[in-house]
């Protein structure tokens, strides 16, 4: 009896707990929608981060900590570095064939919805602009109370 309760907790418990943290984590980085991002519960990109999910809609916020140049390759995107209330940065990649360019500066709080890939540098937010052909809400960005789509 001892023998079948010591196997039990010693076998069982541990997959039961992996499998708790599995369903958290996937309610948490699928389904959940962020606040602000500036009011320091916002988790969701680095859950989504540690998991190494990809795909993932989310909605955050927080401030401009870089500007960076343009990548032109393909389509055009405007690039900048958003630093989250926890400390997580990632990069932002706003389609500007698709949508208006963005009035970014260091230092800026920013809102926004998109979609998040995973990286080992951070992950990059991109679709932060209306779906050209419809099929998807897309995504947006909140500067100064104007949302670019």
């Amino acid at each position: 009896m001892n023998k079948r309760r010591s196997l039990v907790r010693n076998r069982l418990l541990p997959v039961l707990v992996v499998l708790g943290l599995a369903l958290y984590q996937y309610y948490h980085v699928e389904h959940v929608r962020v606040d602000d991002g500036l009011n320091g519960a916002d988790n969701t990109v680095q859950l989504a981060y540690a998991a190494q999910h990809s795909g993932v809609w989310l909605e955050t916020g927080g401030r401009v900590i870089r500007v960076l140049k343009d990548d032109n390759e393909g389509s055009r995107h405007q690039r900048f570095i958003l630093e989250l209330a926890d400390g997580h940065s990632v990069l932002i990649a706003h389609n500007i064939d698709l949508a208006e360019r963005i009035p970014v500066r260091q230092g800026l709080s920013v809102t926004l919805r998109g979609r998040y890939e995973w990286n080992d540098r951070g992950g990059v937010i991109h679709w932060t602009h209306h779906d050209p052909e419809g099929r998807e809400s897309g995504g947006w960005i909140m500067v100064d109370g104007t949302r670019y789509e």
